[in-house]
């Protein structure tokens, strides 16, 4: 045999990236270069400048001129389209255009000065799950469209209160519930709020929610009932009433929160232990729980393809499980009310499941980033809350500083929690004005059992008992035991000196400061060091040390003078 026949064939060197011919060489070869990272449409860059130009929009004294923002959007749509490595300028002009179009148009369609101190009659829908406090009930009333109802509220969204009589006399406020239609007299006025240093800033919180007015109903013994209760959110204030019946009193508000998103039964002492150990984002249905549901949804649709193999002859399989995620997040969504949260989780599982179905590879943060475009695209002014910056920016900081995972659970669960917890202290200092260092040992325990066991035993409950009343009795008193379990350790964690640090309201150059360290990353490519944040968790190899804790120091310098006082 020659020595030709002995050599096997030569396989071709194939460039995955992408190559465009641009000219040709003297000699005739083809000259080809790459498209530049920075072009992509939809990529990490454009994510950046598309949330630069909302924030600039958002932090402005006052609304930006009609004519400023019709020019950015008209300058910066053709520059986020064209192909080019300043697409992201593109996308900052056309963020600052959305927001400011958005703001303007909140603000236009709140409850104009000549309304105020007025009685006004109107009939809506109960839109959100009521309030019963002892004296009061509150709730959001969304007014209808017909022409006989005023000008000015047709259509919008109302922030109501039904009181008792001075002397305590009730006036039939315990029979509002979600979904009803109302027809009664209300005294409404402009949402405005306190401006406390570190207090809830409800104006802000009205703005971002698009609230025309808040008020009053004005002769409750008046109000009409004109129908009952319909739609999911009737639904979920049912069957937070059948949680509340079967569990007992201690365990039923937690169980409704994991389950239904129903936080109304918490009381002031409950939010006091959760923000004490830093669990407040595990209690209401969190985008942690949304993607167990699609996981759990797209590993049954694919057990039903495995055990029937002929399926995948018309859709393959990872396509339809896709398919399965995706409605399973959709469907869990729906269950708590489309908060925030749970629609950022599900543009971001439909991002993965757009891309399996189309059989494109991506990262982590380019699936991140894309979800962060659709989001502020539909919604600008989610920036203004605290939620979209914590989810966002947590899991980017988790990706950047945890590449690698999957390959030693235990460690990778300790890992994730030392990383978000130093990584987002800046954010929760500035947004929050307080940290808990109790923080990373709560939820080491917190996030496995109640993610794990609780949440699953209480949505099993929540949908044996939609299919047949009775059966999902069971599954609730084991969530019910399991939370038991935990709940009593988290109290006395709460009252340790661990628990939650007020700090002092942060300096301007305090946020800006705590993440530069990172810039040290690039700044020392020789220095072999653990991250460049300092953190032992972290599981990048990053640069120097040194200028981490410089940088540190100075951003702790931003909160006073000293960290502690």
């Amino acid at each position: 045999m020659s020595n030709a026949a002995r050599t096997p064939p030569s396989i071709p060197k194939i460039d995955r990236a992408p190559r465009v011919a641009i000219g040709a060489h003297a000699d005739g070869r083809a000259c080809v270069a790459t498209p530049p990272v920075g072009s992509r449409p939809l990529g990490v860059p454009v994510a950046g400048g598309l949330l630069t130009g909302v924030s600039l929009a958002l932090w402005l004294p006052g609304l930006a001129p009609l004519w400023l923002l019709l020019s950015s959007l008209a300058i910066g749509a053709p520059a986020w389209w064209r192909a080019w490595r300043g697409r992201w300028t593109g996308a900052c002009l056309v963020g600052f255009a959305l927001a400011g179009l958005h703001a303007t148009h909140a603000l236009s369609v709140q409850l104009p000065a000549d309304w105020e101190k007025r009685d006004v009659e109107v009939r809506g829908r109960i839109v959100e799950l009521p309030l019963h406090q002892p004296r009061r009930t509150a709730f959001a009333l969304r007014v209808d469209r017909a022409s006989d109802q005023p000008e000015a509220l047709r259509g919008r969204l109302l922030r109501v209160s039904w009181y008792d009589e001075r002397d305590g006399t009730g006036t039939g406020r315990e029979q509002v519930q979600a979904g009803q239609r109302w027809q009664m007299t209300l005294r409404l006025r402009a949402p405005r709020g306190l401006r406390n240093p570190g207090g809830f800033d409800s104006e802000k919180h009205a703005f971002a929610g698009r609230v025309s007015a808040i008020g009053y109903v004005r002769e409750p013994g008046k109000a009409h009932l004109e129908r009952s209760g319909s739609g999911i959110n009737a639904w979920r204030g049912a069957m937070s009433q059948r949680i509340a019946d079967s569990v007992a009193p201690e365990s039923a508000r937690f169980l409704s929160a994991f389950a239904l998103g129903d936080t109304r039964g918490l009381e002031d002492d409950d939010w006091h232990v959760l923000r004490s150990n830093g669990l407040s984002h595990l209690v209401a249905i969190s985008g942690m729980h949304v993607g167990i549901v699609a996981g759990f949804f797209a590993l049954a649709v694919a057990g039903f393809w495995w055990l029937i193999p002929g399926l995948g002859r018309r859709v393959p399989r990872p396509i339809a499980a896709a398919m399965g995620g995706l409605v399973g997040a959709m469907l869990y969504a729906a269950v708590a009310g489309f908060a925030l949260p749970t629609v950022r989780t599900v543009l971001m599982v439909a991002v993965v499941a757009g891309m399996r179905i189309q059989r494109r590879r991506s990262t982590t943060l380019e699936v991140l980033a894309l979800a962060m475009i659709a989001v502020l695209v539909v919604d600008p002014l989610s920036a203004l809350t605290a939620g979209f910056w914590l989810s966002f920016f947590g899991v980017a900081w988790l990706v950047w500083c945890l590449p690698e995972v999957g390959r030693r659970p235990l460690h990778d669960l300790v890992s994730a929690q030392g990383v978000a917890t130093i990584g987002l202290l800046p954010l929760t200092a500035v947004l929050f004005d307080q940290a808990s260092l109790a923080g990373p040992l709560a939820n080491l325990v917190a996030v496995p059992w109640w993610t794990l066991v609780v949440v699953p035993l209480s949505l099993m409950g929540t949908a044996l008992e939609l299919m047949h009343a009775g059966w999902g009795l069971w599954a609730w008193n084991a969530a019910a035991w399991c939370f038991q379990l935990s709940w009593p350790l988290f109290e006395a964690m709460a009252g340790s000196d661990l628990a939650l640090w007020w700090l002092r309201e942060s300096r301007w150059y305090a946020l800006p400061l705590a993440p530069s360290g990172c810039c040290c990353r690039a700044a020392c490519p020789d220095v072999r060091s653990r991250c460049c944040c300092g953190c032992p968790f972290c599981g990048r190899r990053a640069t120097c040390r040194r200028p981490a804790r410089w940088m540190s120091r100075y951003s702790m310098w931003g909160r006073g003078r000293r960290f502690w006082s």
